[in-house]
This record gives C-alpha cells, sequence and structure tokens, in this order.
C-alpha cells in the first residue's frame, strides 16, 4: 500500500472517532430521558414520535424584595433648611394640635384688611377703608366701610355689605347693599352691583355701580398697583373715579364726572401684616359737584399729606 493511502485512512478512521465521541454521553451526567431518546432514536434509525421529558418539581421564586430603611442617609438634605427651622407645627402664626392641609373651598375663613388708616396732621384729619370677608373662595360674606373724620365732630362714611362670589381665578362679582351717613347732608341708602378682582399686569380693580332712591345712581371706579422698590418697601399708587346720574344739591354732589383722586404711599413691610407708610394725595371735583362745593364756601381742589398704616390679619 502506498504511502498516500495509507494517510487517506489514517485521516479517514480519526474522523470516525471523533464523530463517535460527540454522539456518546456519560449516564453519570446525561439525564435518563435523553438517553432514552437517543437509544430509541440508534435502534430503528428514526426519532421516537413522543420523546419522555424529565419531570422535576416547578422551582421556588422568591419574590420578596428587601426592605428599606425608614431613616434618611447622613447625607440627605435638611427638608427645613430654607424654612429657618420652621414647620407646620412650630411657627410664629402655628395653630395648636394636629392640622391638616385645607383649601378656602372646604371651609369658612375670616379675613380683615385695613387698607388705609391714615391721618393729615394739617388739617388735623383722619381717613381709613377697611374691608372684611367670611366665606369661602367661591362664595362669602363681604363688608367695606371708608370714610373720614374731622376734630370738629364731621364725619361721612359710606359702608357696603355685599355677596361676592367667585366666576374666574381671578375676578369676584358682588352684589348687596350700601349705606351712608354723614353728620352734614342727607343719609342714603343703594342697591350695588359690581366686580372686583386682578386685571393683567396685577393691578387691582374696584368698580361698582349704585342705584338709590329719588333716581339717584353712581358708579365708582377704584384701582392701585403695589411697586416693589425692595421685598419690603412698596410704593402703592391709587387712582378714584367718582361718577353721577343727577344732581344731589344736600350732599354737595353733581351729575356727571363727580370727582376723581390720584395717591402714592410709600410702605414699609415690617411684616406682611402690619406696614406703616407715608403718602400724598389730590383730589378734583368737577363740573356741577365743583360749583356745589364752591357755592357752599369750599374748595374744589385740595392736596394733603399723611402718614398711616396698612395691616391684615
Amino acid at each position: 500500500m502506498s504511502r498516500f493511502n495509507i494517510a487517506i485512512l489514517i485521516m479517514f478512521t480519526a474522523g470516525l472517532a471523533q464523530a463517535q465521541d460527540v454522539h456518546v454521553h456519560d449516564p453519570a451526567t446525561t439525564p435518563d430521558s435523553t438517553l432514552e431518546v437517543e437509544a430509541a432514536h440508534n435502534h430503528d434509525g428514526a426519532a421516537p414520535a413522543d420523546p419522555v421529558l424529565p419531570s422535576a418539581e416547578p422551582m421556588a421564586m422568591d419574590h420578596s424584595m428587601p426592605t428599606g430603611s425608614d431613616k434618611a442617609p447622613a447625607d440627605a438634605r435638611d427638608p427645613h433648611a430654607y424654612s429657618a427651622g420652621y414647620t407646620r407645627a412650630e411657627a410664629p402664626y402655628s395653630l395648636p394640635g394636629v392640622q391638616h392641609e385645607s383649601h378656602g373651598i372646604q371651609k369658612p375663613i375670616f379675613s380683615l384688611l385695613g387698607d388705609r388708616l391714615e391721618y393729615d396732621p394739617d388739617s388735623n384729619t383722619g381717613s381709613y377703608e377697611l374691608q372684611a370677608w367670611r366665606g369661602t373662595s367661591f362664595n362669602r360674606f363681604v363688608i367695606k366701610s371708608e370714610g373720614a373724620f374731622a376734630q370738629d365732630d364731621k364725619y361721612d362714611n359710606q359702608t357696603d355689605l355685599l355677596w361676592g362670589h367667585a366666576f374666574s381665578a381671578f375676578w369676584d362679582t358682588q352684589l348687596g347693599l350700601r349705606v351712608d351717613t354723614a353728620s352734614e347732608g342727607k343719609n342714603r341708602q343703594w342697591l350695588a352691583a359690581g366686580v372686583q378682582g386682578l386685571a393683567p399686569y396685577w393691578f387691582e380693580l374696584d368698580v361698582t355701580a349704585y342705584l338709590g332712591d329719588a333716581g339717584q345712581s353712581e358708579i365708582a371706579f377704584s384701582s392701585e398697583y403695589e411697586l416693589l422698590l425692595t421685598q419690603r418697601l412698596v410704593l402703592q399708587p391709587r387712582l378714584e373715579l367718582t361718577v353721577r346720574g343727577k344732581d344731589d344739591p344736600v350732599n354737595l354732589l353733581g351729575s356727571g364726572l363727580a370727582n376723581a383722586s390720584f395717591g402714592l404711599r410709600l410702605r414699609y413691610e415690617f411684616s406682611r401684616q402690619f406696614a406703616p407708610f407715608i403718602g400724598v394725595e389730590t383730589e378734583k371735583s368737577f363740573g356741577n359737584t365743583a360749583d356745589l362745593i364752591r357755592t357752599a364756601g369750599e374748595k374744589a381742589n385740595e392736596s394733603r399729606y399723611f402718614a398711616g398704616v396698612r395691616f391684615w390679619f
């Protein structure tokens, strides 16, 4: 036999041995079902129709998760670092007992705003404007009161008793009564209907129409704006207009644009609840109102300087 034929025979024998090693399994490590499948396959040359699969108990899986600690890590940020240590239960204005979050739509709330309590040392006179309400964010009972007083027992007062209802996020409709009292002139009662709220660019507006006896009517408009010079120093311009439907000579009021006033108040807020201020205001009468005032011997135009305080709680 030639060397070439001997080399081919050796290579063919090595290939058969390698193929046999692939199909030989160790009984110690091969499942019985696998051996049975191969034995049946080697017996008749065909794979069995239904091979026997190994039976085993299902594996139990542990779905439990490790529980974390209820303590914050050592490097966690202090949640009260930006509140000067104040919490809901520990603060200058906190209430005793356990407090729960509640909104104005859930229970009635009371508020009192002293928008201006002023005194003019030159004329020895004072004026005030107060507003209080009780109710929720949508419905509330509102009392507005403003007036002036002098040393010689002269006074005049206007008080509105209103029911307010919110028709949008920043606006309330108001409906009710108004009562005017004065040391001179005639007291009057009015029906009142108006709107009060916050206009775009943060202008506070209050517009009310009044209908009184004997065909008297009036529209009162007021607007103010708060300009923050600093976080505590606030400049507040204020504009007021009054338009009358007919003359009221007894109270020195004429038809048309009766009077207008413009004032500036500079206040310093020691706290949000208490702020003293100084200011100046100019009031001017027009048309028939100015004529009636001059006939009574009084000034139709007047400027005054004053000091006062604003507060709320």
